[in-house]
């Protein structure tokens, strides 16, 4: 599994190769540098369940896929606006993923709190991808800054300003935090297991839970990271 001490700091182009992606370890930090498309359920639902083409030519124009609803709107005389671009939860996306990843040819997925390590090993390995994720929450103002302008907006009327897929170009986009590699490791299930390792140890001494935890479980072995 790949691990690191000191984390290291990476700059990446948005069609990233092979070999860049093989050289980032769990945790290292990302920044990105090309073109970046928004792409969720909205999205998903109309090129995967629909079978609707893709209104851009993918992967040559970016390989780097943002679960995000971007702050923006557009003006009176075309002119974009964007502020911000907040990332949105991932794992509600996880019955498109693989279908995604073969339509599209994205080898980076950016998002928040990450996908779960089945969905890495069965479909972000076999298509080379990996995944990223925002570092915390309430970012979308300090990714904004590395927003240098909106290329285009692709099935607004369809979808909404929200679900549409933006294209932006970007530099120094960041800051994200490796979460997969190309084994299908993650970063998320790797700490999770080091804190419940010593769950019982913060516990000693307490009295057993009152209320179980969302009316199934008071055991604290099954704590949610």
């Amino acid at each position: 599994m790949a691990s690191n001490t000191a984390f290291k700091k990476v700059r990446l182009k948005t069609e990233p190769a092979q070999e860049d992606l093989r050289q980032l370890a769990l945790g290292d930090v990302v920044y990105l540098d090309g073109s970046v498309y928004t792409a969720r359920e909205g999205v998903y639902r109309r090129a995967v369940e629909e079978n609707v083409p893709l209104p851009l030519d993918l992967p040559a124009e970016s390989g780097t896929n943002f679960h995000c609803s971007p702050a923006a709107s557009i003006a009176d005389n075309g002119d974009f606006n964007m502020g911000a671009v907040t990332a949105t939860a991932s794992f509600r996306f996880s019955k498109w993923i693989a279908t995604w990843l073969e339509l599209s040819g994205a080898k980076l997925i950016l998002g928040k709190g990450g996908m779960s390590s089945k969905d890495y090993r069965e479909h972000f390995v076999p298509h080379g991808a990996i995944y990223l994720t925002t570092v915390g929450y309430g970012t979308g103002a300090l990714l904004g800054r590395g927003v240098k302008r909106v290329k285009n907006v692709f099935w607004r009327e369809e979808l909404g300003l929200a679900q549409a897929m933006w294209l932006i170009e970007v530099e120094n986009f960041g800051p994200f935090i490796v979460e997969s590699d190309l084994d299908g490791n993650s970063l998320f299930e790797r700490e999770n297991a080091k804190i419940s390792a010593g769950l019982s140890k913060v516990y000693e001494g307490t009295k057993p839970a009152v209320l179980k935890r969302f009316g199934e479980t008071d055991d604290r072995s099954d704590e949610l990271i």
